[in-house]
């Protein structure tokens, strides 16, 4: 495991990270969830400290400008809302530091998204980072949803795809193609 995944599996941020005292909060919530869910399913210490450290890193950059953001992006995600910048920032940022784990590259960057081709470390992050406890919104539905992790992860991450997408078809938003193709891949996989 590379050092900068290993320090922060325990809730030590990298020095070029950029994200306030309650972004670091959040950030905390996001990887207990990540770790008590990783731990429930199973996994070995070493992935429990893969997945707390992807929660600790998935808002890592944040706080970051958008447009400082947007140069450091893949190339077809540059036309991102800058909100949803920081994720795939994230992922390259890590990724020129050395980290080679695909599966946390691939959850860091796609969290706000989707993406079909994420992981179950992947689809953990994005349930997560909408049903953390600090978030003050349908308090009772989320719980509800967190407490049905990890047992029915794909119907938990379902009805939190199905929530994100209808709150961006309600504000008039257009839909990602990754969302879009994340959707239909939990369909499929439902059937």
């Amino acid at each position: 495991m590379h050092p900068l995944v290993q320090e922060a599996a325990t809730g030590r941020l990298p020095d070029w990270a950029v994200a306030g005292k309650r972004r670091r909060a959040h950030m905390h919530r996001v990887a207990e969830l990540m770790g008590g869910w990783a731990r429930a399913s199973g996994r070995t210490d070493e992935e429990v400290d893969r997945w707390q450290a992807a929660g600790h890193l998935h808002d890592v950059l944040r706080g970051e400008r958008p447009e400082a953001l947007r140069p450091g992006v893949p190339s077809h995600l540059r036309d991102l809302p800058g909100s949803l910048l920081h994720g795939p920032a994230a992922a390259r940022r890590l990724e020129a530091e050395g980290v080679e784990d695909e599966e946390l590259l691939q959850a860091v960057a796609y969290h706000t998204l989707g993406h079909p081709d994420l992981g179950r470390m992947g689809r953990s992050l994005y349930a997560a980072d909408f049903l953390e406890p600090g978030r003050d919104l349908r308090n009772a539905w989320r719980a509800g949803l967190r407490d049905r992790m990890p047992e029915d992860t794909e119907g938990v991450v379902r009805e939190v795809a199905a929530a994100r997408l209808t709150h961006r078809l309600e504000s008039g938003g257009a839909l990602r193609t990754e969302s879009v193709d994340f959707w239909n891949e939990l369909v499929e996989e439902s059937t």
